[in-house]
């Protein structure tokens, strides 16, 4: 699939992992729209990449519908997700503990109901942010392990709506397999870890392998969606050393 013309939404793309993935977009030709809550990352994404933006709650199930609804976008890549509170289990209220299923769960939801009921045009793909957390948990950070394996989850529940309502849709999940630094939820588990262990934490980012700063991820999703090998699977691998690998292919 050439990126060239398409319309892309990204959500939690004015920073972070979201806005190298924004960046890469553009540079593809695509037209993106980015949406998020601080409206001065924002203004500085739009002057600086020339991209559409929309300050917006992710959690504001009305506002992920008419967004749909608005931009009718070819490719929305639902990003966007809040900051674990780290600490150990026995350190965490449920409040804390609970956080990213409150935001990053409760984002996909929406957002992933919006696109099964206007619904998309066949063809469209959705891509549903995860983390390696998913395959592995993540002890220092509560629920977050859980709540991205849940998002991992509803992307396979999504495509299963799709087919059976001959919606032509695809949903895949993107998981990080490492920790980024620069990246909120990066540079808070990296900091978690690092003291628990006694290290700094560019000592304890170093175990991941070869660095993938987010630019580079932007630039692995992009491959996702543009390279045919690509095209059918459900959930994705990405990190510094091997690219994209493919963790879950389309079911027979």
């Amino acid at each position: 699939m050439s990126l060239k013309d398409k319309n892309v939404v990204v959500t939690g793309g004015s920073r972070g992992l979201g806005l190298g993935l924004v960046e890469a977009l553009v540079g593809h030709g695509a037209k993106v729209t980015v949406v998020a809550r601080g409206v001065e990352a924002l203004e500085a994404a739009a002057a600086r990449l020339g991209v559409a933006t929309i300050a917006a709650d992710v959690t504001d199930e009305a506002a992920a519908h008419r967004i749909v609804r608005d931009v009718r976008p070819d490719i929305p890549v639902l990003n966007a997700g809040t900051t674990p509170q780290m600490g150990r289990l026995d350190q965490l209220s449920w409040k804390e503990f609970s956080v990213a299923w409150e935001t990053d769960v409760k984002a996909g939801l929406y957002w992933l109901q919006a696109a099964l009921k206007l619904p998309l045009k066949p063809g469209s793909r959705v891509l549903v942010g995860s983390s390696g957390a998913a395959v592995t948990g993540s002890q220092m950070s509560g629920g977050y392990g859980g709540a991205k394996r849940m998002l991992w989850f509803m992307a396979k529940y999504a495509n299963g709506v799709s087919q059976e309502q001959n919606l032509g849709i695809r949903f895949q999940a993107i998981v990080p397999r490492m920790m980024i630094p620069g990246t909120g939820v990066g540079d808070a588990a990296a900091g978690a870890y690092a003291r628990a262990m006694g290290i700094t934490p560019d000592a304890f980012v170093t175990r991941f392998g070869a660095p993938m700063p987010p630019r580079v991820f932007g630039d692995r999703v992009v491959s996702v969606l543009e390279d045919p090998q690509f095209a059918d699977g459900i959930v994705f691998g990405l990190n510094g050393d091997d690219g994209v690998t493919v963790m879950e292919g389309a079911a027979a």
